[in-house]
């Protein structure tokens, strides 16, 4: 045996899409239903374990031995509930790959299973088996009766009198219904054995399934959760929300204050006409509302924070060590290969601005609400900044927390060679500062002289990077920012004219992939390799890693004129036909090459206990004696494949995760 393809069905009382496969597979009424498995590409056999079928003994051993490949869709589901269970029901077939100060003791070795669904993102394909088997265009499509039997089988139904009060549906319920989902669970193996068949002449490179194996060594490692600020928040919202509707209640005689309808009425009655009460029609209603709608508007505001309904996610996913765990999806933006945040999605976390936060997360750690009241107005604003708090190293050591300074501005202006900006980077310099004496031709020092000049270079560079214009910077918060309309397009003139290179990047990017479509040639600029093959488009980033871009080909953009068009995951999550061009192609490359720098740094750190990651930070649980500064070094490293690049990585040291 050199390989085993797998799919299987599962039941469990813990709601997946809420909790992940963690805390689902470690639930004591965690039960395997179906095994579906092809061993070397052979017949697909199923066996029935809820009717007593067994697992065939070398299919067990092959679980945890590292020189057999374990292939699945979504490969962590299959890997991590397989490992509960085999620790349960056959320990003599388990083995981990942990080592006594790790928390990774629990699952199977990573480093043999493979991901069919990573294969798809790495492709550039949909990330559903149902989807990327249409795309393909397999001869055996996903059942679409799935839906349906998992919902059937594997979760717990509604006691009625028409089903006798059971609280989950067995097989003897409907014999019928659970031959098609055999069928169902042999059909899937199928589905993924064709992937790996018809994207064959594609392979990810071994080095992407290292990262894979590092990224699924970080989910299993978890980050550990404060249970007491947990448990202590939601209480403090639950009283807050009660006192907010009390006031709402009596300012407005509105039965419930937190209907739009109802407080949209209210204004109306007030002279105040608006059809939304989002977060930015509230802002400009409270321009010029007078005092007692301006109060009753920031008290619906303060109720409608939805930013705390992570503390609920903590508790309802937090497994039973305290860790969070499954937080990250390798290779979730196809376009870049970046990480997707799943569960409590670390990546939009609020930030944290309060002076004095280790004192407020005492008190909200103390539980006493009343301090709480007498020292922060807004407490679900206080709730949402402390969130980070939260997440805390185990007993004896502490986080570091380490991050890139202006990454994807180093690489852009490498990239360009736009020699100014590799200059400041060199010296140390405030790229923000910079720009905006490259744009004004006046020196600018943060607060110092021309300093009120750093904010316009700040949400230049923010915004325009990428061939951005006046609408990137309304976007980007230019007008709330203090900026008017009129000097939106001079800032986008003033940012391109002191920065050619970039411009001309972007458009010697646009002409390469423009050349390679139309002519099915390869093309280069700037070390950016461009090539066709088989109806697709490759750009070969410097790491040997590559972007992949299906069907493209010469359409036209809204503007009429010629652009490249290919097929992918659009903004409305469906799979669509996208338009593109130079500064949007840029922008992949240089957010891909980010995100390659950041995975060579986690290979260079996997010694340490990586534990979690955002954007371009690492946190990183350790001993007491760990220096901050040989981490920085660690993570500065610039590799091998983009030498010349000046890189540089800050950090601190935390006993509670925040922003430094």
């Amino acid at each position: 045996m050199k390989q085993i393809s797998i799919d299987i069905e599962t039941f469990s009382d813990v709601d997946l899409k809420k909790c992940g496969v963690y805390k689902y597979a470690e639930s004591l009424n965690a039960e395997l239903l179906l095994f579906g498995y092809s061993v070397d590409g052979g017949e697909v056999q199923v066996v029935d374990i809820t009717q007593g079928e067994k697992i065939p003994s070398d299919v067990l051993t092959a679980l945890s031995d590292e020189n057999i490949i374990k292939w699945a869709f979504n490969a962590s589901f299959e890997r991590v509930f397989l490992s509960i269970w085999l620790e349960r029901n056959y320990p003599q077939y388990f083995s981990s790959y942990s080592i006594n100060e790790d928390t990774v003791g629990n699952y199977l070795n990573p480093s043999s299973w493979r991901c069919s669904k990573v294969w798809c993102a790495y492709m550039g394909l949909p990330l559903s088996l149902e989807s990327a088997g249409a795309v393909l265009g397999l001869d055996k499509q996903k059942m679409s009766q799935g839906a349906d039997l998992i919902r059937y089988f594997c979760k717990p139904c509604k006691p009625t009198k028409a089903n006798g009060n059971r609280k989950r549906n067995l097989p003897c319920h409907s014999p019928i219904k659970w031959q098609t989902f055999k069928a169902y669970n042999k059909r899937d193996v199928e589905v993924e054995m064709s992937i790996q068949k018809k994207l064959s002449r594609f392979s990810v490179p071994d080095f992407v399934w290292n990262e894979y194996r590092i990224d699924q060594m970080i989910n299993d490692r978890g980050i550990a959760v404060d249970t007491q600020i947990v448990e202590n928040a939601i209480q403090f919202d639950t009283m807050c929300k009660e006192e907010l509707k009390s006031s709402l209640k009596e300012m407005t005689g509105l039965e419930n204050p937190n209907s739009v309808q109802q407080m949209t009425q209210w204004l109306s009655e007030n002279d105040i006409h608006t059809d939304s009460l989002d977060k930015k029609a509230v802002e400009n209603i409270l321009k010029t509302a007078p005092e007692p709608i301006s109060n009753a508007l920031k008290l619906r505001k303060q109720l409608a924070k939805s930013s705390v309904s992570k503390y609920y996610a903590m508790k309802e996913a937090v497994c039973s060590d305290g860790r969070e765990r499954g937080m990250f999806q390798f290779y979730g933006a196809s376009r870049s290969g970046r990480w997707a945040g799943r569960i409590i999605q670390l990546q939009n976390l609020p930030q944290n601005h309060i002076d004095d936060l280790a004192s407020a997360r005492s008190v909200l750690k103390y539980g006493d609400y009343e301090m709480m009241k007498m020292l922060y107005e807004n407490i679900p604003d206080t709730l949402s900044q402390l969130i980070r708090t939260a997440f805390i190293p185990r007993q004896g050591y502490k986080f570091i927390v380490a991050d890139f300074s202006s990454i994807e501005a180093r690489v852009l202006s490498f990239l360009a060679d736009e020699q100014w900006r590799l200059d400041v980077f060199e010296s140390g310099g405030d790229i923000y500062c910079a720009s905006a004496s490259q744009m004004f031709h006046v020196p600018v020092e943060k607060h110092g002289i021309n300093g009120h000049l750093r904010q316009k270079g700040k949400i230049a560079e923010l915004a325009l990077g990428y061939g951005g214009s006046c609408g990137a910077l309304k976007a980007m918060g230019a007008l709330d920012m203090g900026l008017k309309e009129d000097e939106l397009q001079p800032l986008v003139t003033a940012w391109r004219n002191s920065n050619p290179n970039i411009v001309s990047f972007w458009w010697d990017v646009d002409r390469a992939v423009t050349k390679t479509v139309k002519m099915h040639i390869d093309t280069e600029t700037h070390g950016i390799e461009f090539s066709y093959k088989s109806g697709m488009m490759f750009i070969q980033l410097p790491s040997s890693r590559k972007l992949v871009y299906v069907r493209p080909r010469i359409g036209e953009n809204q503007f009429g004129s010629e652009c490249i068009t290919y097929e992918g995951i659009g903004t409305n999550k469906k799979w669509t036909r996208i338009n593109s061009y130079g500064p949007k192609f840029v922008e992949n490359i240089v957010q891909a090459i980010s995100r390659d720098i950041l995975c060579y740094a986690m290979q260079t750190l996997q010694h340490c206990f990586i534990c979690a990651h955002v954007h371009d930070e690492l946190i990183i649980e350790c001993r007491k004696d760990v220096s901050v500064q040989a981490v920085c070094n660690q993570m500065g490293r610039t590799p091998p494949w983009i030498r010349g690049l000046n890189l540089r990585a800050d950090g601190f040291e935390t006993m509670f995760y925040m922003k430094d």
